[in-house]
């Protein structure tokens, strides 16, 4: 079991948060991490590279010069991969680089990076993150008293704050995403994780949910034959 301090905007003590990794991932496969991570850097990929073959560069096909008597080496076309200004070999062609792992391994990935962050004490709690309107300056504020400043650092917010992103999106190294948009790029790429309450509770009735969800379908009638 972790526990956590909560603090508010200024840093003060507020109380005290206790959530148990396990509840959130029984254990951390790192290689399955691994996985959903290059997974989610290759989807980044764009895959716009291309070379140009020796169909497709300017020049003549016309043999250069006859085939015997001259000394040289025997040459068909300017165009040959050979030779300077000609075309490539093994030409580089557009690709898509993006695939996906089964749901419920990206599913499992998420939480157990979510774990590893709760055991690994990087998380800070925070007691609510709200803003009135956008403020760039109010949020490097709350970030600075609660030591993050300077910090990469993701903002972890239990639905989606207009206000809040406006105020984040602009400091650099700084994310903000809710708890349905997480994954575990996201979650693994920063230093620090910046929670509100509110947030760890979604996450925690998040899992409860799917492990529910799992137990009505295990005994599901009919299913027993």
């Amino acid at each position: 079991m972790a526990s956590f301090t909560v603090y508010d905007r200024k840093g003060s003590e507020v109380g005290k948060y206790e959530i148990d990794p396990t509840e959130i991932a029984p254990r951390i496969n790192k290689q399955l991490l691994h996985d959903a991570v290059v997974m989610y850097q290759a989807n980044l990929r764009q895959g716009s590279h291309k070379t140009k073959s020796r169909a497709e560069v300017a020049g003549s096909t016309k043999k250069m010069y006859r085939q015997k008597g001259t000394g040289n080496a025997r040459a068909g076309s300017k165009r040959s991969g050979v030779r300077r200004g000609g075309g490539h070999i093994f030409a580089i062609r557009n690709r898509d680089y993006s695939y996906r792992l089964p749901r419920k391994a990206v599913q499992l990935a998420t939480r157990m990076a979510i774990a590893s962050k709760i055991q690994d004490d990087e998380i800070v709690v925070i007691d609510e993150l709200k803003f009135d309107a956008p403020a760039t300056r109010e949020m490097v504020g709350v970030l600075k008293s609660l030591g993050l400043s300077g910090v990469s650092t993701l903002i972890a917010v239990e639905s989606r704050d207009v206000n809040a992103y406006k105020s984040a999106r602009n400091i650099v190294g700084v994310s903000m995403s809710p708890v349905s948009d997480l994954n575990a790029l996201s979650v693994l790429a920063p230093r620090r994780m910046l929670v509100t309450r509110a947030a760890l509770d979604a996450i925690k009735g998040r899992v409860a949910g799917k492990r529910e969800g799992l137990g009505s379908a295990a005994t599901r009638p009919g299913d027993e034959g």
